[in-house]
């Protein structure tokens, strides 16, 4: 997967929130530090993701998007 952004961090997905529509999963990085993301649920679902799951923060701006290979 190709994106513009290049600030990346490698991290484990520690927790994950979910509301009617949307839910926020929180990323454990080094540091120790946390970065979460707010996405829809459909986005959840898509990526599969899952406490415990290995992915990439991304950060552009305001973004925070969440990279599963």
């Amino acid at each position: 997967m190709k994106y513009g952004a290049r600030n990346k961090m490698e991290g484990t997905v520690t927790l994950i929130k979910k509301g009617t529509l949307m839910c926020s999963v929180t990323v454990q990085v080094p540091g120790p530090s946390e970065v979460s993301s707010v996405m829809t649920l459909d986005s959840l679902e898509e990526l599969g993701l899952k406490k415990g799951d290995k992915v990439r923060a991304i950060v552009k701006a305001i973004h925070v998007l969440l990279v599963k290979d």
